[in-house]
């Protein structure tokens, strides 16, 4: 988890990483969307790579990058965890629980409502 969290530190790999959500890529292609060098964005890349966030896929002679969500899932866990309801928000679902349990109890008290008598014609 701490490469993970590690790797996606930088905002250009955080980039690269939203630029790979939609379609595999080639380093070229990467390095053609910012002002930093090749080699810079071969570094981020290969960070990338290390931390499981990427893999590379040779076709013919050219290398594409394809994003690996996976790795991610303990990060997600880790950062769900810290924002589970706490305070006043755990103390309105409380109140929200109370307040459906009083209508339903209300609800099988209530008389019932008398059930219509037959009138009984005599000849």
């Amino acid at each position: 988890m701490d490469q993970v969290a590690g790797a996606i530190a930088d905002p250009v790999r955080r980039e690269i990483l939203m630029m790979l959500r939609d379609e595999q890529l080639s380093a070229g292609q990467i390095a053609e969307r910012f002002v930093i060098s090749r080699p810079a964005v071969s570094r981020h890349l290969r960070v990338l790579r290390d931390s499981g966030l990427v893999r590379d896929e040779l076709v013919g002679r050219r290398r594409f990058y394809v994003l690996r969500a996976e790795p991610l899932t303990d990060l997600t866990d880790w950062i769900a965890g810290l924002t589970r309801p706490a305070g006043w928000e755990h103390r309105l679902d409380a109140l929200e629980t109370e307040v459906y349990r009083a209508r339903r109890d209300h609800r099988d008290r209530a008389p019932a409502a008398p059930s219509p008598r037959r009138r009984e014609d005599t000849a």
